[in-house]
């Protein structure tokens, strides 16, 4: 049996989403022995690339003002995750998105997510707020391993 690696796209200004992401690569190996790959996208100074291997994305929601409903749900500062999610056909290998926010923002709360999950196609998996906690990690975690299993046995 070869031995799958999960890669994990995603996007941290804050460091919340890149706390999560180290956390949940650690869970995934100690729980699931399933090993991850995270590719940060704020490292890439907006280069695409094509990955050939199943994804999930994680990204957080930065709107520009309004309330996310009527007015303001124009997505600032995380586009470089969308430009690379359609870039080489990467799109098709995503399996799902997870936002993150602060439910503070109402509406607006992991709206980026959801943007995208229609935009492209896939599922939004679920999301957590801020840094998340250890049982959003165990909860995601997973829905992760079963969508990936899912979706590399087709």
């Amino acid at each position: 049996m070869t031995e799958k690696t999960l890669t994990i796209v995603y996007i941290s200004l804050s460091g919340n989403v890149q706390s999560f992401v180290k956390r949940l690569g650690e869970y995934l190996q100690n729980h699931y022995q399933l090993s991850s790959k995270a590719i940060n996208i704020k490292d890439l100074n907006h280069e695409t690339f094509p990955v050939a291997s199943p994804f999930v994305a994680i990204l957080p929601t930065y709107l520009e003002g309004g309330n996310g409903v009527d007015s303001g749900d124009v997505e600032i500062l995380t586009t470089p995750l969308g430009d690379f999610i359609a870039a080489h056909d990467n799109d098709k290998h995503c399996f799902g998105i997870i936002g993150s926010g602060n439910r503070n923002f109402n509406e607006q709360y992991c709206l980026t997510a959801k943007q995208y999950a229609k935009r492209f196609g896939f599922p939004m998996l679920g999301d957590f707020e801020l840094r998340g906690t250890s049982a959003d990690i165990e909860r995601l975690a997973e829905i992760i391993v079963d969508n990936f299993h899912i979706f590399t046995a087709g």
